[in-house]
């Protein structure tokens, strides 16, 4: 079991933390983590994209011209789709892009984005992450002293803290996320991940 520093507010070291191999050691699979980033990508689209096919375009109702004897193609409507101002053949509509990931590939793919995360030393383990008050300066002082103020920073907690949270919102690049709810995607988008004791508890009782 990989032995870890555990670390206060102030980056000054308090103890120390054994991590499950199965969990933060496991093997790297690339396959299944591009799997997991292209599923929280796609569901994360509206798909609202929408064209007006021929019958919704306004106006055409008339035939242009009549259809023997002018020398012309033969027109139906001047809302084809080979006409300017026409409808749109195959074009968008609203749709949902959603769809889920088996189980064992969205737990296969977490354990492999904490593992990377823990092999490159961008993984710290916090005794906690308790704010006294809503104070945004207090968790820029915390993130100053690590040197991780003005990167992309995920902080991942066992419970949601209304102060917290309220704390973190207006620092640009620091995002908030559940133990219980953790993607691969945002670990990966991070530059530095904080994770609290409890927190870890809960990712290996998931995982492991």
């Amino acid at each position: 079991m990989p032995q870890v520093k555990v670390y206060d507010l102030k980056s000054k070291e308090s103890g120390s933390l054994s991590l499950k191999d199965e969990v933060f050691a496991a093997p790297v699979n690339t396959h299944l983590l591009h799997d997991s980033v292209l599923n929280h990508l796609a569901n994360r689209r509206r798909g609202t994209a929408s064209t007006k096919t021929r019958g919704e375009v306004s106006g055409g109702g008339k035939k242009p011209w009549r259809q023997k004897g002018t020398g012309r193609a033969r027109q139906g409507s001047t809302r084809a789709p080979h006409w300017a101002h026409g409808g749109v053949s195959f074009g968008p509509k609203p749709r949902s892009y959603d769809y889920q990931l088996p189980k064992k590939v969205r737990h296969a793919s977490l354990r492999s984005a904490l593992s990377v995360k823990a092999a490159d030393g961008s993984l710290v383990v916090l005794e906690s992450f308790a704010v006294a008050g809503i104070k945004t300066k207090t968790v820029a002082e915390f993130l100053k002293s690590f040197k991780a103020y003005g990167q992309k920073v995920l902080v991942v907690v066992e419970a949601m803290d209304e102060k917290a949270k309220l704390s973190c919102r207006n620092i640009e690049g620091l995002e908030l996320a559940l133990a219980t709810s953790l993607h691969p995607y945002e670990l990966l988008w991070a530059e530095k991940v904080f994770v609290t004791q409890a927190a870890v508890k809960k990712i290996e009782e998931g995982l492991a």
